[in-house]
């Protein structure tokens, strides 16, 4: 019995030689391949590359977080009152040169899902701060002091490096880092994507092996079988094997040879030696692995357009759900931290908040609210804007009104 089989096993098997055999026993092949799961490496490269750069649910979850995050404006506020002339926001609002406000929060929010941590540093004229930037986080590495806190970061791009340290007088440095919580690092944040590695690797390994397949003619691996039964053990010359491997890779591999009859000789069998895609569930597997890549990163999977309860009142429930769950969270929390911040500049005064009022995803919760404050009469006005998120009138306008 000869063996000829197709081009991915074509590393794990050689022709053996035609030597003569005082028996009629077939030559035996083994197979033996390794059974353990290969993942793709976890550091930021890694990470970035086979998610955000090769896997189309992954990089979308990001653009989505990142984008709607960065679409809500923050309010600075002193001592409660928003303050639109305050120079945090004029600095939040036009943060350098090159980039606006939304690219400058897209990119922050980008590297929080990536890697966990965002850096953001502040530029300083007169010790004021005028500008800031986003940092990324793979090039940068913390030196800590024997009790595990940060002493000092180092950012280093182009065999350069800058060195931020904290001034122990006044508790500011010029670099903010912000971190997901990681319950195994003291001072580097766990990011939705490395927790979603494996649902990646998998979703990832679905598409290579489709287009494997596409490559093959939509075939399953295989072998073609010489049976030499009743021949007295006879086999295929060299010229014999080489001529239908020729064949087999000229005219039958690739999606173009794909429906091109296989014209067989006698003695020539074709056996099946993987499953096909029907066999091993395969469209469904890959749902499953988008599903839980949605999952991780909090983006209700029919946003995404993968199979589900797909009603126009089940997408906008999610959608909102997308909101409360994911966005608002993540912003509050920016928010929170940026303000904290930039205070040890600005004053303990100072607090940023998000205009919930401004966000088009929550316009029908936000109008329910007004509906119900609008005919309660026990209230005073006050109170009312209080509820909603806006600042208490001034004693010159309740005058005018």
């Amino acid at each position: 019995m000869d063996v000829f089989m197709k081009p991915w096993l074509r590393t794990a098997f050689s022709r053996p030689e035609n030597t003569k055999s005082s028996t009629h026993t077939s030559p035996l092949i083994a197979l033996q391949l390794a059974n353990a799961a290969r993942w793709s490496s976890r550091d930021y490269s890694g990470l970035a590359r086979e998610g955000y750069q090769r896997n189309a649910v992954a990089y979308r979850c990001v653009r989505m977080i990142a984008e709607a995050a960065a679409s809500v404006a923050f309010c600075t506020r002193r001592n409660g009152e928003c303050v639109q002339q305050d120079p945090v926001q004029t600095l939040l609002d036009n943060p350098n040169p090159n980039h606006s406000r939304a690219e400058l929060m897209e990119s922050l929010y980008g590297y929080l899902q990536l890697s966990g941590n965002g850096y953001l540093e502040v530029v300083c004229v007169d010790d004021v701060p005028k500008a800031l930037f986003t940092l990324r986080p793979d090039r940068m590495s913390v030196r800590t002091d024997n009790r595990g806190c940060p002493l000092s970061w180092e950012y280093e791009v182009g065999g350069r490096a800058r060195c931020f340290i904290t001034d122990t007088l006044t508790g500011r440095s010029k670099l903010h880092h912000m971190r997901l919580f990681n319950p195994v690092d003291d001072i580097y944040g766990f990011s939705p994507l490395e927790a979603a590695a494996q649902a990646v690797d998998v979703h990832n390994a679905g598409g290579v092996w489709t287009k494997a397949l596409l490559d093959n003619s939509a075939r399953p691996s295989g072998a073609l079988i010489y049976n030499s039964a009743g021949k007295n053990g006879e086999r295929l010359s060299d010229e014999q094997f080489a001529r239908l491997k020729s064949e087999l890779e000229t005219n039958h591999a690739g999606a173009q040879a794909a429906g091109r009859p296989l014209l067989l000789e006698g003695g020539l069998d074709w056996k099946p030696m993987s499953m096909s895609p029907h066999d091993m569930d395969f469209i469904n597997a890959r749902r499953e692995a988008a599903r839980e890549i949605a999952l991780a990163f909090g983006v209700p999977p029919m946003l995404l357009g993968i199979p589900g309860d797909n009603t126009y009142a089940n997408y906008k429930e999610a959608n909102l759900a997308f909101w409360r769950q994911t966005i608002l969270p993540l912003v509050q929390k920016t928010a929170d931290s940026i303000g904290t911040w930039l205070g040890l500049w600005f004053g303990e005064d100072l607090s940023l908040h998000v205009e919930l009022d401004k966000i088009p995803a929550l316009s029908s919760e936000r109008a329910l609210i007004w509906n119900r404050l609008k005919d309660v009469d026990f209230l005073s006005d006050d109170e009312k804007r209080d509820m909603v998120g806006i600042a208490k009138h001034m004693p010159d306008e309740r005058g005018a009104k």
